[in-house]
């Protein structure tokens, strides 16, 4: 396992070491998550990335390696034993760990939101279908939304509003991604995040995923699932403002990107293909995020 493999020894580490530590996993995968990004304010790089740090290995544990799935399972329980240990004043912890039981302390934050996270990655080995789009929901509930509710405690705005605001706005993020790697999911990990009872209702077969057929029906099935993922992804959106500041800045463009991946999907004639943003549709995307107040409804 690539990153869990690169965890060092446990030992006594300074909080400060542990953070180092965290910020480093962190800036390598930097394409992947803007922890290392300067739109966020910087007393919330530290515990960001030991959030970011503690879910990533822990991904790794769930994917990546040779192990089978029930050592998978394990690795991911003594995950959440070592944060408990870390939690209770254990010293003799990884580095990871005792980033993120001082995050949680010093920030009072939902420990239970760190183990949710743990929950979505056993379910990532033992879940390979979902019967009903409601299935997808519960496991964007654990897989999604506890970083949006863990964001706004640490900004100091939890509320059931901003709760209900962030939980639209990681689910619909966490759908687009997954709309956007069909093809990847199903070939490297024979996962399917569609809903398999509107695949059935819509005549859509998994043969047809499997031979990359792009037939008109298939295509206007997935068109219906980009208009609601982005339609979820806005109905969010006001988060952004609440927020305000530069967490406001980097959520509205992290939004707005996704919004624009959700457009791109509307207008391409091949399902599997992942769009990109390149450097005008990032010039534009910073625009919108310094001078608009709603994203434009174009996807």
């Amino acid at each position: 396992m690539s990153e869990a493999s690169s965890i060092p020894s446990p030992e006594t580490t300074s909080s400060q070491q542990a953070y180092a530590y965290c910020r480093d996993l962190a800036r390598s995968h930097y394409e992947n998550f803007p922890v290392a990004s300067r739109l966020l304010p910087a007393q919330l790089r530290e515990p960001i990335s030991a959030i970011y740090a503690f879910a990533r290995i822990a991904d790794d544990i769930a994917d990546e390696g040779m192990l089978d799935p029930q050592q998978r399972l394990d690795g991911l329980k003594e995950h959440g034993r070592q944060l408990e240990r870390a939690l209770a004043g254990n010293t003799d912890v990884a580095p990871v760990f005792i980033a993120a039981a001082d995050t949680i302390v010093r920030h009072q934050l939902d420990k239970q939101l760190f183990h949710d996270l743990l929950t979505a990655f056993s379910m990532d080995i033992t879940t390979r279908r979902y019967s009903c789009f409601n299935e997808l929901l519960s496991y964007c509930h654990y897989s999604a939304n506890p970083v949006g509710r863990l964001l706004i405690q640490l900004a100091g705005k939890d509320s059931p509003v901003n709760q209900q605001y962030s939980d639209a706005i990681c689910t619909a993020l966490q759908l687009i991604n997954f709309q956007q790697d069909i093809e990847q999911d199903l070939l490297e990990n024979d996962r399917i995040y569609l809903a398999q009872d509107e695949m059935q209702a819509a005549g859509i077969s998994e043969q047809q995923l499997h031979e990359r057929e792009n037939s008109p029906a298939l295509l206007a099935f997935m068109r219906q699932q980009y208009r609601r993922a982005d339609k979820m992804l806005l109905s969010g959106y006001p988060l952004v403002n609440i927020l305000g500041g530069r967490l406001g800045l980097e959520l509205r463009v992290t939004v707005l990107a996704a919004h624009r991946v959700a457009a791109k999907l509307m207008q391409q004639k091949d399902i599997y293909a992942r769009p990109r943003l390149g450097k005008r549709d990032w010039f534009l995307l910073g625009l919108q995020a310094l001078f608009a107040r709603q994203p434009l409804i174009d996807a």
